[in-house]
């Protein structure tokens, strides 16, 4: 923070600024403090992308812990424990290094509990994450490319997509929110914990959304194809790349999954007509 502060003074009358940053896992927290600058400067008045932070190398602890909307953390590299750790509206990606020598969908790329307590904002990440992945996550959309166990637990809100396999324990005590997974084994139901959601397909007529599909879309198939079209545009994601490719294979392999009393709820405050069933 020593080295973005004085950078961002000089660049907060223009409301926008673009600074880069090598860490290494010693350097915990990075961008809360200049998120809480923002915050205290902007409130929620900037748009996407207002103030990116490009950093290089391994991300130590709660790497972009509660930053802010109009934050843009980019991490090319990797990063431990706790990243985007209460999420307020800010950004993170995490992308593989350009000389890496590893395919990102086939190795963990963040530690355990990212997106902690996430309220809001997105975080796109480029390979793994590690255990209780969105674990209590009540707003924020992120995208990993597979995760270890206990992913989604108690989770109360927000959309995670995984492009990849999962851990044991899934949505252990999830309540709220909704998440798409990459079924390509057909064994996701292995890795369930079903106390309190259902599985569906990703056209299956009972499900409901609060977004109109795109032409020639079901409403479920526009969010999820929209967000991994994003998730490839900030990652360049090989995975998601070879997903777009076929979608039409791809699209019926994914599982959408739901807590069965957010499914009541939504119904009950949106109202049926303006659910959109398909």
């Amino acid at each position: 923070e020593k080295e973005l502060l004085p950078a961002f003074e000089k660049t907060k009358k223009s409301r926008t600024g673009s600074f880069s940053l090598t860490v290494s896992s010693t350097d915990r927290t990075v961008g809360t403090i200049l998120g809480s600058e923002i915050q205290k400067n902007f409130g929620n008045s900037l748009e996407e992308d207002s103030f990116t932070v490009n950093c290089t190398g391994g991300g130590g602890q709660s790497f972009g812990a509660f930053i802010p909307k109009g934050l843009t953390l980019r991490l090319s590299g990797d990063a431990n424990d706790g990243l985007g750790k209460g999420l307020s509206g800010g950004k993170i990606v995490v992308k593989v290094p350009e000389d890496a020598g590893y395919k990102a969908e086939e190795n963990i790329i963040v530690g355990n509990v990212c997106c902690f307590g996430a309220t809001s904002g997105q975080a796109f990440i480029n390979g793994i994450a590690g255990e209780r992945f969105c674990v209590r996550n009540s707003g924020a959309t992120v995208v990993a490319e597979g995760c270890g166990d206990h992913g989604l637990e108690y989770m109360t809100g927000g959309t995670a997509i995984i492009l990849g396999s999962t851990g044991r324990n899934l949505a252990a005590g999830m309540s709220g929110g909704v998440a798409y997974v990459l079924d390509e084994k057909h064994d996701l139901y292995k890795r369930l914990n079903k106390e309190l959601i259902t599985v569906y397909e990703l056209d299956d007529e009972t499900t409901v959304v609060r977004t109109k599909a795109r032409a020639g879309e079901t409403p479920d198939e526009s969010v999820l194809k929209q967000l991994i079209e994003k998730h490839v545009a900030e990652t360049g994601s090989v995975k998601g790349k070879a997903i777009l490719a076929d979608w039409a294979t791809y699209k019926k392999m994914f599982k959408k999954i739901i807590p069965n009393d957010y499914k009541k709820m939504l119904v009950s405050i949106i109202g049926e007509d303006n659910c959109y069933f398909f």
